[in-house]
């Protein structure tokens, strides 16, 4: 790295000067997390009653969901902050140790839970194994350090590519990408039966390969494939070819089906809340009626407690982070920085639209959450962790347009 006055030379590709960062995602994240955090609040003592019921304990506290969730934000704040400080130069420089890192954390989760069977080590749930177990911390899933260290690494991957113009070229650029997805969806969706989280590693890589530029000849086989593999996928799964089946019946769906139970509540919750919604604390599904009331639900929960104004609201609001994300992209110096933010663009889109999609019918259960709003502390403190990383990056825009200029306009797309 040479330094020069106003402004740094990386990669070969001028960084423009440090100036102020994009304060709005942060005012849109704190937001989206407070939200989450009311909730918590309204409905973690239902929750927890429910379960002391199922498990015959009196183990969950009023505030024990609070608690938690609390201490997810506290994580996640933190982590927002760390990344923010450390030079993205050197996060970018140890990408390939990251990922490294996280396949390592998910052979170690096979090995420790599908393997020795180690209860204390790997936390398993309905015959997936996803969690290590932190004891009083609660747990972590490698699946998501193992996301963030695949939006790194194809950042630096397909940005050097693209330098060599070689985005296109099947032996040097989509074999390789193509074997390390395969791996990490063997260890995501296979191993830890996880569709929801392979689902949204897949957004993020196919949305950084278009702005990467890739051509619409290869965009399309690479959509074949991931549709075959995606079908190959519910296949070798029933309960997924049950959610599949649930969605395609429709409301005709059986009630004694899991999934048609667990829509037909979600939609009932949404239903319920009319246009400002039953008030905080009044939720009637938060109860014991709607699944994962506080995880994957928490959108029809929201709807029951705030209405549709509420979910409007809220939907604004990612809407809004969203574009900010957009607009960073869009002001990137270099080609490997705009990656990294489309690809969490990628990241945090793919999971509102099937979370929010599930919800209310649009889409099959998939099990995955609502970003900064859904109970658990992994999902939030990754993805706090890579909006940290573009609010770093957005002290370095420029001041125009960089998609407009000749040397970007494959990227325009």
């Amino acid at each position: 790295m040479t330094r020069r006055h106003g402004s740094v030379e990386h990669s070969g590709d001028a960084v423009g000067r440090r100036h102020r960062p994009d304060y709005r995602i942060v005012l849109y994240m704190g937001l989206l997390m407070l939200l989450g955090l009311i909730v918590m609040y309204a409905i973690g003592p239902q929750r927890a009653n429910v379960l002391n019921n199922s498990y015959d304990t009196d183990f969950y506290g009023s505030t024990y969901f609070f608690v938690k969730q609390t201490i997810s934000l506290f994580l996640a704040l933190v982590a927002f902050i760390v990344v923010t400080i450390i030079p993205y130069r050197l996060i970018l420089k140890n990408s390939g140790k990251v990922l490294i890192a996280g396949f390592i954390a998910c052979v170690a989760l096979l090995f420790f839970g599908n393997i020795i069977g180690a209860d204390e080590i790997a936390q398993c749930s309905l015959g997936a194994c996803r969690w290590f177990s932190l004891g009083p911390l609660g747990s972590i899933q490698p699946a998501e350090f193992l996301k963030f260290g695949m939006l790194l690494f194809t950042a630096g991957f397909l940005g050097m590519r693209a330098k060599q113009g070689m985005i296109n070229d099947r032996s040097q650029t989509l074999i390789p990408l193509g074997i390390v997805t395969a791996l990490a969806l063997l260890f995501i969706v296979v191993i830890q039966k996880d569709m929801g989280t392979g689902i949204s590693l897949i957004a993020l890589l196919v949305t950084m390969l278009f702005m990467a530029g890739l051509k619409y000849r290869w965009g399309l086989m690479i959509a074949g494939i991931v549709i075959l593999v995606g079908i190959l996928f519910i296949l070798i799964a029933p309960h997924r070819i049950d959610r599949v089946a649930t969605f395609l019946s429709g409301d005709s769906s059986s009630l004694d089906d899991a999934g048609a139970y667990h829509i037909t509540h979600a939609k009932i919750a949404i239903g319920s809340g009319g246009l400002a919604g039953v008030g905080i604390g009044n939720s009637v599904q938060a109860t014991g009626y709607l699944p994962e009331a506080i995880n994957d639900s928490v959108f029809a929960i929201m709807g029951e407690t705030f209405g549709f104004v509420g979910l409007v609201a809220i939907l604004v609001l990612f809407t809004a982070l969203l574009m900010r994300l957009l607009r960073v992209a869009d002001h990137m110096p270099s080609m490997e920085l705009r990656l990294v933010v489309i690809g969490v663009f990628g990241w945090l889109a793919s999971h509102v639209i099937l979370n929010v999609s599930a919800m209310v019918g649009l889409l099959p259960l998939t099990g995955i959450t609502l970003p900064l709003l859904s109970f658990g502390g992994t999902s939030m403190v990754f993805i706090a962790a890579a909006l940290g990383l573009v609010f770093q990056l957005s002290r370095y825009s420029a001041f125009g347009s960089k998609l407009k200029s000749d040397e970007y306009k494959d990227s325009q797309r």
